[in-house]
C-alpha cells in the first residue's frame, strides 16, 4: 500500500509540476479537468452524477472556466445568480425527481470545487506566479505531510476525536509550523529568481503559516461530508490515495486564501 501511495504521489507531483510550470492554456484545461472530475465525485455523494441536476453543473462549471478565458462574464455575481436560476430551473420542470437537499448541494459543489481550484489557475497567472503558486502546495500537501509526522511522533490530544480520531493539536502544530518553514525555505532558495526581499520572504512564510490552517479545514470539511453519507473515499483514481476530491482537499481551500492574501495583502507580489 505504501509503495502504491509512494508511486502514485511521484506521478501526481510530476503531472503538477508538468500544467504548472507550462502555464497558460494548458494548465487552465488540466484545472479545468481536475474540477470536472472533483465535481463527479462530489456529485455521486449525492446521487445526481448522471442526471439533468449534474449535467448542469458540468456545463456551468464549463462555462466559468471558459469564462477564465474569454472573461465573458465581468460581474462574478452575475454567474452566481445564473448558476441558481439554472438549478431552479432543474429542480422546478423535473420535479419530483429531486430532493431540495440535492439541488443546493449540486449549486454548492461547482463553487465549493471548480470556482475554488481555479485559483490554482489564477496564482499562476499572476506576476512571478510560476513561483508563487507553489505556495498553494507546500501549505496544503506539505503541511498535511508535517502534521502527519509530528502526529506520529508526539501526537497525543485529538483535535476532532469523532470527525478524524488520527489528527491531533500537536499534528495540527506541527503543520502550521511546518508549512511556515517549507515557505521561508522556498523563498530563500528561489530569492533570486523571484527578486524578492527579506520582508517579503517573511511575508511569503506568514501567508503559508496562515494557508496550513486553512487547509486542514478543507481537509475535515471533505471528511465531515464523507462521515455524513459514509464513504470511505470519494473515488479511486489516484491508487493509494483515492479520488481527486481526497488529494485535493485542503488545495481546494488553500488555493483562493493564498491568491487572495497574495494579492491584497502583499500586493500580488
Amino acid at each position: 500500500m505504501f509503495k502504491t501511495r509512494l508511486l502514485s504521489g511521484i506521478v501526481l507531483v510530476a503531472a503538477a509540476l508538468l500544467l504548472i510550470i507550462t502555464g497558460k492554456d494548458v494548465l487552465l484545461v488540466g484545472i479545468g479537468v481536475v474540477s470536472l472530475i472533483g465535481l463527479y465525485e462530489m456529485y455521486r455523494v449525492f446521487h445526481v452524477e448522471k442526471s439533468a441536476a449534474g449535467i448542469a453543473g458540468y456545463a456551468l462549471a464549463i462555462l466559468f472556466y471558459c469564462n477564465l478565458k474569454w472573461d465573458m462574464i465581468e460581474d462574478p455575481m452575475l454567474y452566481v445568480i445564473l448558476s441558481l436560476v439554472v438549478f431552479m430551473f432543474v429542480y422546478v420542470f423535473t420535479y419530483p425527481r429531486y430532493k431540495t437537499e440535492q439541488i443546493l448541494a449540486s449549486f454548492f459543489s461547482i463553487f465549493y470545487i471548480p470556482v475554488m481550484l481555479s485559483y490554482v489557475y489564477q496564482t499562476r497567472m499572476t506576476e512571478n506566479g510560476v513561483y508563487l503558486v507553489w505556495l498553494i502546495f507546500l501549505c496544503s500537501w506539505g503541511s498535511d505531510t508535517c502534521a502527519y509526522c509530528v502526529g506520529v511522533l508526539i501526537g497525543r490530544h485529538k483535535m476532532t476525536p469523532k470527525l478524524s480520531p488520527k489528527k491531533s493539536w500537536e499534528g495540527a502544530v506541527g503543520g502550521v509550523a511546518g508549512a511556515a518553514l517549507l515557505a521561508f525555505i522556498y523563498g530563500v532558495v528561489f530569492r533570486s529568481a523571484m527578486g524578492t526581499t527579506t520582508e517579503e520572504i517573511l511575508s511569503f512564510t506568514a501567508v503559508c503559516a496562515a494557508g496550513a490552517v486553512i487547509s486542514m479545514i478543507g481537509d475535515l470539511t471533505a471528511s465531515a461530508i464523507k462521515r455524513n453519507y459514509e464513504i470511505k473515499d470519494y473515488g479511486r483514481l489516484i491508487p493509494g490515495h483515492g479520488g481527486i476530491m481526497d488529494r485535493f482537499d485542503s488545495v481546494i481551500f488553500t488555493a483562493p486564501v493564498i491568491y487572495y492574501l497574495l494579492t491584497y495583502a502583499f500586493g500580488g507580489n
